[in-house]
């Protein structure tokens, strides 16, 4: 039996890819015996520890997280690319009462880790789950609207401040780049959701240790309870599906282009998060709905015609296109990542 720590920015009952990913990866390891705790940033959820299932959960906050205006989503304040003081206490707190013998992160709360982590003999293991280790966007687009060709300065500065405002963008393109060096030197292995992460992260040219670790689903992903969810009642009998952020990054606006030009009378439903560059008008036979319940998205996916995934950016390792293989469903998706 090992002593787990995660270090994950947020967690259930956010939703997302990458929280989903971290959830399954502690209810697996405590199914098989070992002692799971999550250290994460407290959202809405109160500060302190509480139980999920027999992983224990530790929420605490940072100082970036108390200035509000610093997020375009109140919900989603992610966690800085450098040392941010009351997480790195409140990490310290849980590292003491925990004693994990190894922690794993995954995402920026790794920063106000690192100095912890330098000082410690702690085995330190962080999953990639995009491209943060190269790019303050995390994405690798150049301007949030195509693949990036090359980084360099003053590129990356002006892509990071169209992205965030040119103050706190060239802030967090700096401090990425400076922690990009000891982040490697902490790390003792890197663990990428796919090969396409690895390659754009430059895993091999600098020498880092790495493997590639896809993301997975749990087997129980197809036994689907009843949903007595009332949402489910709005769906069309027949339809295809989208489920993700609304966005441009993930390739919602080429998809409603081509739903619009294709004049099919089969519903398109799209479950998600808006995001501001969703667009207002929507073609005939659009339907939106949203943010949804796991359980009910997993319904929905099940009754679906087939799932799509457009994205634009070179998708990590998508959880949506696991989940919906596992339910026996076709995907159409872009060939990036």
């Amino acid at each position: 039996m090992m002593r787990v720590l995660l270090l994950s920015q947020f967690y259930p009952p956010v939703i997302g890819g990458e929280e989903r990913h971290v959830r399954n990866l502690a209810q697996a390891l405590a199914a098989r015996g070992h002692h799971v705790s999550v250290a994460t940033q407290a959202g809405r959820e109160e500060s302190g520890m509480a139980m999920d299932g027999a992983v224990r959960v530790w929420r605490i906050r940072g100082t970036a997280q108390r200035a509000g205006n610093l997020f375009s989503d109140a919900e989603r304040p992610f966690a800085p690319p450098f040392p941010d003081p009351e997480l790195m206490l409140g990490l310290r707190r849980v590292v003491s009462l925990e004693k994990p013998d190894i922690v794993h992160a995954h995402n920026w709360l790794l920063h106000s880790y690192l100095p912890l982590g330098l000082l410690s003999r702690t085995p330190f293991v962080v999953t990639l789950h995009d491209y943060s280790l190269l790019c303050a966007r995390k994405n690798y687009l150049d301007m949030g609207r195509s693949v990036c060709t090359g980084h360099g300065a003053r590129k990356c500065l002006a892509c990071a401040g169209q992205h965030y405002g040119r103050a706190k963008g060239w802030i967090t393109a700096l401090a990425n780049w400076a922690g990009a060096a000891p982040e490697r030197r902490a790390v003792d292995l890197f663990l990428a959701v796919s090969s396409a992460v690895a390659r754009i992260n430059q895993l091999a040219e600098r020498g880092a240790p790495y493997e590639v670790v896809p993301n997975f689903v749990p087997d129980s992903i197809a036994d689907l309870a009843p949903d007595p969810d009332p949402c489910l009642a709005d769906l069309p009998a027949e339809y295809m599906l989208y489920v993700g952020d609304l966005s441009v990054q993930k390739g919602v606006h080429l998809l409603l282009d081509a739903y619009r030009q294709t004049g099919t009378t089969v519903p398109l439903v799209m479950v998600g998060r808006r995001l501001p560059d969703f667009p207002d008008t929507l073609p005939p036979g659009v339907q939106v709905f949203g943010p949804w319940p796991h359980p009910t998205v997993m319904r929905t996916m099940q009754r679906c015609l087939f799932a799509l995934a457009p994205s634009i950016w070179h998708e990590p390792c998508a959880t949506v296109v696991i989940e919906a293989m596992a339910l026996g469903k076709a995907m159409v998706v872009s060939d990036l990542g």
